[in-house]
């Protein structure tokens, strides 16, 4: 019961029933100096908090205090902190002050004498959010558990702030591509875009420069083609801390969205399948009231989303196109990672196309090799299937190849492989051996996975080791199963891209068309050709 329940009890009794402070203060338990002061007044006297001292401290307050007051003319990254004040107390005087009574001490001193030299109160000013005008943006790092590796990504969130609706999209990396794939992902899921400003940090993806002491920022000029191509216009706030209040809708939804959606640490096999729940997880959020609304956020979306202004018909680009050189080793280098191509483009020109999670490579306009995006910086991805012409020649360097490493990994190279190599070199050497197991590896480029490894399978019970027969035991596994023999069986032939005909022009309406003279040259006399047969194979020479 509560000191005001009892207060209200006791009222009542003494009205109701008459009874005395004393039979009050027995039918309750309590001293009669409280039944008194119960029938005094109707609301108990508040408890009074005992000041609270610090005995250990004392001897050092002026010291502190001291100390503090030379900071307020010390520059900023060079004032004492708590940790320093302690260690100070320490080899100046010999005492050990735990660290929380120095904290508590040092924290209301700091705010007293602040008030005593009259330093500024920080104040905050509510912002008027109009109609589909402003939003805001921020990356915020997250840990997932991708193919069971902890891997560190980045979550992007797009915010409007007049209803607080917010889209999410996670990659691994916070480079330029991402950063426009989720601005993308955002505006075709709000369906249009905001009219006013969107607010930003100074991210590298879109300046290149804070112009010294201005709101004036050098962009990077991709990015001024991103937004200028959408139409809306970019609000940078202060560098650091000084600047996180001007966007503290988004600053905060990245954390909140990370606490209630993302904790305890999702385990996904792809970040493609985390990204396809962030769908679900927004449905959530738009039942959602934000503090004292109400309305939920897609009721006031619902208000909102009429003020976008339309997208484009088309999206943006948001990959970029690079020329790398194909070094010795078979490999190029995009963005400090290194990918493998196959070792026939040594040395030569390819291009590439380079999105947030994905790299093409092209020799012309055939692909020619596609790696997931790696995000470490010196990180390399090998292919295996990209070596077997070198390795046909150079068996040798197979067993402690970086590519074999990682196809084993990756699990392409598999125990029934690791068995057939075995039964080879046992069988043929090492070179012979190595050599059919590499030639067995190229039937992978034109017959799925799952067949070569049944086709192996009965090679090694049938003990032979010829490509041909692995090949043709394959195509019954395929045939056994309905699948098509080979890969590309089941694609159809890309034609051709049609051009219309060019009209041929005979030469002679061409001279007549610009006024050209007529050939006067004879005709040529073929009778000098017979000659040539009469000769002698010493005089022709």
């Amino acid at each position: 019961m509560s000191k005001q329940e009892l207060f209200d009890r006791i009222r009542r009794d003494s009205w109701q029933q008459q009874l005395s402070v004393r039979a009050l203060s027995r039918k309750y338990g309590v001293h009669r100096r409280l039944v008194r002061e119960a029938l005094a007044s109707p609301v108990p006297t508040p408890r009074r908090r005992p000041v609270q001292t610090s005995p250990r401290m004392e001897p050092y307050k002026k010291t502190v205090d001291a100390w503090l007051q030379a900071d307020l003319d010390a520059p900023r990254k060079q004032r004492h902190t708590v940790r320093r004040i302690v260690a100070r107390i320490e080899e100046e005087f010999g005492e050990a002050i735990p660290y929380p009574t120095v904290r508590d001490f040092v924290a209301a001193r700091r705010k007293e004498i602040a008030a005593q030299v009259g330093a500024p109160v920080e104040a905050f000013v509510t912002r008027h959010n109009a109609l589909g005008a402003d939003a805001e943006v921020d990356f915020g790092d997250v840990y997932v558990d991708v193919a069971g590796h902890r891997t560190r990504c980045y979550l992007f969130a797009f915010r409007l702030a007049y209803s607080g609706k917010a889209v999410h999209r996670i990659s691994r990396s916070c480079s330029q591509q991402a950063f426009f794939e989720g601005h993308v992902h955002a505006l075709n899921t709000l369906g249009g875009v905001p009219a006013g400003q969107v607010r930003y940090d100074n991210l590298t993806p879109a300046v290149t420069k804070v112009i010294f002491r201005s709101r004036s920022r050098e962009e990077n000029p991709r990015w001024t083609n991103f937004h200028e191509y959408y139409g809306f216009t970019p609000f940078y706030c202060e560098p650091g801390l000084r600047g996180a209040h001007e966007k503290g809708g988004v600053e905060g939804q990245v954390g909140y969205f990370r606490r209630n959606y993302l904790t305890p640490v999702p385990q996904v096999d792809s970040l493609d399948e985390l990204n396809a729940r962030f769908a679900e997880f927004e449905a959530r959020e738009d039942e959602r009231r934000i503090g004292a609304r109400i309305r939920t956020i897609a009721q006031d979306f619902a208000r909102e989303a009429g003020h976008l202004l339309p997208l484009p018909d088309d999206p943006f680009t948001t990959g970029i196109t690079l020329t790398p050189r194909v070094d010795r080793y078979g490999m190029i280098t995009v963005k400090m990672c290194r990918y493998s191509v196959p070792v026939r483009f040594i040395d030569r020109k390819v291009t590439v196309t380079l999105t947030c999670e994905e790299l093409t490579v092209y020799d012309g306009r055939r692909e020619i090799a596609r790696h997931p995006r790696l995000a470490g910086r010196g990180t390399e991805r090998l292919v295996l299937d990209h070596y077997l012409e070198a390795l046909l020649t150079k068996p040798g360097a197979l067993e402690r190849s970086e590519a074999l490493h990682q196809a084993r990994a990756a699990g392409t190279f598999t125990a029934v492989h690791e068995a057939f190599w075995a039964a080879a070199k046992k069988t043929l050497g090492d070179t012979e051996g190595t050599k059919a197991l590499v030639k067995v590896l190229l039937l992978h480029r034109h017959q799925q996975h799952a067949d070569v490894v049944a086709g192996i399978r009965a090679a090694l019970s049938a003990g032979t080791f010829h490509e041909d027969v692995i090949a043709l035991e394959a195509r019954k596994a395929a045939q056994a199963a309905g699948r098509t023999p080979t890969v590309t069986a089941s694609q159809p032939v890309p034609e051709p891209p049609r051009l219309d005909p060019a009209p041929v022009t005979p030469l002679t309406p061409r001279r007549l068309a610009r006024a050209l003279p007529e050939d006067q040259r004879p005709l040529p006399r073929l009778e000098q050709w017979d000659e040539l047969l009469t000769l002698s194979r010493k005089e022709s020479t």
